[in-house]
């Protein structure tokens, strides 16, 4: 048996401590998550100090750790870029105006279900669709009678959706990233599950749906799509951006080549149907966002997005993140304790498994989405590697057990987020955001009839 740099009490009380240290530190004193995490890092260096590891162990595991994220890093500012471009050229208008067509009366719930899924995929973020169309819809819901929590369970099943299956979520990046997949070739994968569970979700909210009826005041959202027509050019043409996107998916042309064509053709769709927007405006535009400017105060709010600065939190957490990473694999915690289960890992269903419901765990002891994704990932790469296991497998359990659990935790971040901004309390929405859990269970239930053993 393999003899470790620290041993199986050493690795088992720090293991504890850290997740007690990032838990207590955020939820219980408020901490930021990225200064929490940065006392974890000073926390494992005392303990370097202690077993005498030299200073070039520790400098070169924060490099390892850290340089992994260099591509995710990079597809984030892109993704930033892509953004503001896309609003200003009135890509992600054209798409919210079209979505909105599918609104209807009696249909409402699912057909919130149904926009706040493509809203959220066009954008690539679910915090954005919830807290400005979802204010809209939750209002909207109130007018008909219908019950505020089903209303934004439907929101925030369809944000995460949109979320887990959009190329310009940063979660669905950093997934693919860490388990050192395409990032089209992890999508793939993740629509195996992905798919099957927004039918199901589907399938829920129009049952819940169809026990409502009555006049529904839609002036809200005719204004909304007559404030886009009036300040965006609204045509097909505008959706040459995302049709390359897609087309670049196929090719299984790589994330940051992508990207950049799509980026590239959204900037020669402005200069040819924006040219009030000068190059430095457009530099500015692509640096720190687009502003929406319609006197539309929802409009204004869901379309001032975007930019290379928009992706710097996220950026900076994934930097201390990573760093927290590379001290934990390159002092072989995580290894030495898995080495204890090894034969019971004697399969690829158990492996992912035990990845997922430690993407879970995390998300309860922690309730930070980034950190669900990262620290499994980084641990358990190796063992995929070694038994043999597709990676992909690692990046779609680590999406669908990572970031869609982590709004139905009352002190996750994104639980924290959805009841301040809706004003509704996660345990009160929870029974109703049936995607969120319907996808962890499918995916976990798919691994679990799989017959492939690994040897």
């Amino acid at each position: 048996m393999k003899k470790y740099q620290v041993n199986f009490n050493e690795a088992v009380f720090l293991l504890i401590t850290l997740l007690l240290m990032i838990g207590i530190s955020i939820i219980g004193f408020g901490i930021p998550a990225h200064v929490a995490i940065l006392i974890a890092i000073g926390y494992l260096l005392l303990f370097a100090v202690y077993k005498n590891f030299s200073w070039d162990f520790v400098h070169d595991a924060l490099i390892e750790g850290v340089s992994s994220g260099i591509i995710p890093m990079l597809i984030f500012i892109l993704i930033g870029a892509l953004i503001s471009v896309w609003i200003a050229v009135g890509t992600i208008p054209t798409i919210m105006v079209f979505g909105f067509s599918f609104l209807s009366v009696k249909f409402f719930i699912p057909t919130v279900f149904i926009v706040s899924g493509i809203v959220g995929g066009a954008v690539g973020s679910s915090f954005t669709t919830i807290s400005t169309i979802g204010i809209a819809f939750l209002g909207m819901g109130s007018l008909i009678g219908v019950n505020p929590a089903l209303t934004t369970g439907a929101i925030v099943s369809g944000a995460f959706l949109g979320n887990t299956i959009s190329p310009l979520s940063d979660t669905v990046n950093l997934a693919a990233a860490i388990s050192e997949v395409d990032l089209f070739e992890h999508l793939k994968h993740t629509y195996k599950t992905a798919i099957p569970a927004a039918i199901l979700s589907f399938g829920y909210f129009l049952v819940m749906g169809l026990r409502y009826d009555g006049a529904l005041d839609s002036t809200s959202i005719h204004d909304i799509v007559q404030t886009l027509n009036n300040n965006f050019t609204i045509s097909f043409v505008e959706l040459i951006p995302l049709a390359i996107l897609f087309v670049c998916a196929w090719k299984k042309v790589p994330a940051i080549p992508t990207l950049l064509l799509s980026i590239c053709a959204s900037l020669v769709l402005l200069f040819f149907t924006s040219a009030h927007f000068s190059f430095g405006e457009t530099a500015e535009i692509i640096q720190n966002g687009f502003v929406s400017q319609t006197g539309n105060t929802q409009v204004d709010e869901l379309l001032s997005r975007g930019g290379i600065q928009s992706m710097m939190w996220s950026v900076s957490l994934i930097i201390l993140a990573l760093a927290l990473g590379g001290l934990v694999v390159k002092m072989e915690i995580i290894d030495c304790l898995l080495q204890r289960f090894e034969t019971v890992i004697d399969s690829r269903q158990k492996l992912i498994f035990i990845t997922m419901m430690s993407s879970i765990g995390i998300n309860v002891l922690i309730g930070e989405q980034y950190l669900s994704i990262i620290l499994p990932g980084k641990s358990f790469i190796t063992k995929f590697k070694e038994k043999k296991v597709p990676l992909a497998m690692l990046s779609r359990g680590l999406n669908d057990a990572g970031s869609v659990v982590n709004p139905l935790i009352p002190w996750g971040v994104s639980g924290v987020f959805i009841s301040g901004t809706l004003g509704i309390a996660t345990i009160d929405y929870l029974p109703y955001a049936v995607f969120c859990y319907i996808l962890p269970i499918l995916s976990l239930f798919i691994t679990a009839v799989g017959k492939k053993k690994t040897k």
